[in-house]
């Protein structure tokens, strides 16, 4: 089928719409018929080179829609079915998988190269190939995904708000309520106040932290940071975070502190920022060759912990309707994260609100399902 999708060609470029042939579903696959799909900053890393992915490609990774037709053997879902896209989508059998941290699954391998699981691809322009993003690339009218990556939901939530919790939700309260298990009444400090960031924030509202300092360079973002829960805001273009939040919180240091840009300096500044005993999680994707300096002793004679958090620790068909049971009963703010709804051929202004600082998160309405 010919459907328009926005397809990035190379590094530092914008995308384009284009019309592209889209292969139908192989066996184990779906065609989902998109409704929205976020722009989120994994996005915008490959277009500036920090995640490295073959060209051209449909990016997007964060989406929702309506399966519109399904391959041989796929039992997890049917035509008709409200989904979510999962970008690390599962094997259900693997020793990751059945023991509870499917986010960690190996049969991601080949989605994350830019391929279906049989190393072939269903998106053509000209004849020629275009690549997937993490099996997902909702930027487009349809799209084809693994089953697995295909979350069926039944509560009656707008698409647009389901469409979020596909990553900016699930990756910023998860990594707060699965990764750290932060306990009420701890100071927890956030670096970073993008999507991920401000659902970070909201994930230790959620679970009662005390304070909540947001750390970061756009008072648009510190301003945006405490609508979703922060008590103290640091303007790190000011002052300096570290001995801000030691300021904040008595010279004591954060318990808990969290990383959603995928910087090193600023990693090592959110172990700096720590307590004896305090845990700092990454959240945020730095580029492959990017090393963390942290101080050998602090981490030693203070028993702080450096933490990974691959996609909120999270398990897609658990945690994705934990969130919308927690939006539904008005314990977190989805609708507020949408500062934009744009179309696919806003994309490239989309990417460019976002390296202003200027938008939470700006939805693509893909089509009206």
């Amino acid at each position: 089928m010919k459907i328009h999708a926005s397809v990035l060609f190379g590094e530092g470029q914008s995308c384009r719409v284009e019309e592209v042939e889209l292969l139908p579903p192989q066996r184990g696959e779906v065609l989902v018929r998109m409704a929205a799909a976020g722009i989120c900053h994994s996005d915008l890393h490959v277009i500036d080179g920090v995640i490295k992915k073959p060209f051209p490609i449909i990016l997007g990774h964060e989406g929702s829609g309506i399966v519109q037709e399904v391959g041989e053997g796929v039992t997890l879902v049917k035509p008709g079915d409200r989904v979510i896209l999962s970008w690390v989508p599962d094997c259900g059998r693997c020793p990751y998988c059945t023991t509870g941290r499917p986010n960690l699954c190996d049969s991601r391998v080949p989605y994350a190269a830019g391929t279906m699981a049989d190393g072939t691809v269903r998106t053509r322009l000209n004849g020629q190939p275009v690549y997937h993003f993490a099996g997902a690339s909702p930027y487009a009218e349809y799209t084809v995904v693994p089953e697995q990556g295909a979350i069926p939901i039944t509560a009656d939530v707008p698409l647009s708000v389901m469409a979020l919790v596909g990553c900016a939700v699930t990756t910023g309260v998860c990594a707060v309520i699965n990764t750290a298990a932060v306990e009420p009444g701890s100071a927890v400090a956030v670096f970073g106040c993008g999507g991920v960031g401000l659902n970070a924030i909201q994930g230790a509202a959620l679970v009662h932290a005390s304070p909540i300092i947001a750390i970061d360079r756009f008072p648009t973002k510190l301003e945006m940071a405490r609508q979703f829960g922060a008590t103290h805001t640091v303007n790190a273009r000011e002052e300096d975070p570290v001995e801000a939040i030691n300021r904040l919180t008595g010279s004591r240091g954060a318990d808990y502190s969290f990383e959603a840009i995928g910087n090193p300096a600023v990693m090592t500044q959110a172990f700096r920022c720590l307590r004896k005993g305090g845990t700092a999680v990454a959240i945020g994707i730095g580029a492959a060759d990017a090393e963390i300096p942290i101080p050998a002793q602090w981490l030693v004679y203070g028993e702080r912990r450096l933490l990974g958090s691959f996609y909120g620790s999270a398990r897609p068909r658990v945690d994705f309707d934990r969130m919308l049971r927690l939006y539904q009963a008005g314990k977190l703010k989805l609708d507020e994260l949408i500062s934009r709804r744009i179309s696919l051929d806003g994309v490239n202004e989309a990417f460019a609100a976002m390296r202003a600082g200027e938008v939470a998160r700006s939805i693509i309405e893909v089509s009206r399902c």
